[in-house]
């Protein structure tokens, strides 16, 4: 079997190529295991702000129902004041009126001993 002048040539461009490719599969093996990291430490990240957020939210809808009470005490609690107010406000109008028709009676009695 007759074997070619530049076979030697070609076996040694065909190693050199083989390492070439063993050092950039090397290479791809090593960014791929990096990328899976920091893949892993993103995941780990947005799910930690997934829950900081939920649980922002949950305060946040607390802290407004919260709110929402104290507001609802607070109407409340004005709403009898005023109530009451209004209660005494009549009470007096009654009572000044009564005063106004016993100053009436006195003056009407004084005008009629005048005359």
């Amino acid at each position: 079997m007759a074997q070619p002048d530049n076979l030697e040539a070609r076996v040694t461009a065909l190693e050199t190529q083989v390492r070439t490719l063993v050092d950039r599969v090397s290479h791809s093996a090593r960014d791929a295991a990096a990328a899976r990291v920091l893949a892993g430490g993103a995941d780990r990240d947005v799910s930690e702000i997934r829950t900081e957020i939920r649980e922002f939210r949950e305060q946040n809808t607390r802290v407004l129902n919260a709110m929402r009470e104290d507001l609802t005490d607070l109407r409340s609690h004005v709403d009898t004041g005023f109530t009451e107010m209004r209660g005494k406000f009549d009470a007096a109008a009654t009572g000044h009126q009564q005063v106004v028709s016993l100053l009436n009676t006195i003056i009407a009695q004084s005008d009629h001993k005048d005359q």
